[in-house]
C-alpha cells in the first residue's frame, strides 16, 4: 500500500535544473502515492534601500515567487496527480530549506537539481553536500540537469 504522505520537495527557483528535479518528484510522487511540496525563498536584497523601496522591493519579489509557484502547480498537478503543498519563506535559502526540514516532518524526501554547467551543481547541491549532508533527516535525491522527460521516466 501505497505511503500518502510521503512528500518529496522540491526548491523552486528559476534555473533549468529545475525542471527535471520537478518532473522527478513528481513522476516518484505518483508512483509511490506521495504528493510534491514546493518550496519559494524570497531572498534579502544586497542593497541598502530607504524603507518603502525595500518593502516594494520585497513585496515584488513574494509576487514573483507566487507566480512561480502557480505555474508549477499547474504542472505538478498534471504530472503527479495531486494538488503540490506551497511553502513561501524570505531568507537564505540554504537556511530556509534546513529550518523547513527541521519543523515539518512529514517531508520524506528533498528532491533537487543538478546544474549542468562548468561552475559545479549550483550552490544549493553544493552546500548540501560538503557541508550539512550528514546531519540532514531525509534522504535528497540529486537529479541531474541534463536528463530529459524520457530519461527521467525510466527512471522512476
Amino acid at each position: 500500500m501505497a505511503d500518502p504522505s510521503r512528500i518529496f520537495l522540491v526548491v523552486v527557483d528559476d534555473t533549468p535544473e529545475l525542471k527535471p528535479a520537478l518532473h522527478y518528484a513528481c513522476l516518484r510522487a505518483r508512483r509511490t502515492g506521495g504528493r510534491v511540496a514546493l518550496l519559494a525563498v524570497i531572498e534579502p536584497s544586497d542593497t541598502q534601500a530607504w524603507m518603502a523601496v525595500e518593502t516594494l522591493m520585497r513585496e515584488e519579489k513574494r509576487a514573483e515567487a507566487e507566480e512561480l509557484l502557480l505555474r508549477m502547480a499547474e504542472e505538478v498537478h498534471s504530472l503527479s496527480g495531486q494538488p503540490a503543498v506551497f511553502y513561501v519563506r524570505e531568507g537564505l535559502v540554504q537556511d530556509e530549506l534546513l529550518q523547513l526540514l527541521e519543523e515539518d516532518l512529514s517531508i520524506s524526501i528533498l528532491v533537487l537539481g543538478a546544474a549542468t554547467g562548468p561552475e559545479g551543481p549550483g550552490p544549493l547541491v553544493a552546500h548540501l553536500v560538503n557541508k550539512v549532508a550528514g546531519r540532514l533527516r531525509v534522504p535528497v535525491t540529486i537529479v541531474p540537469g541534463s536528463l530529459d522527460d524520457a530519461q527521467i521516466a525510466l527512471l522512476t
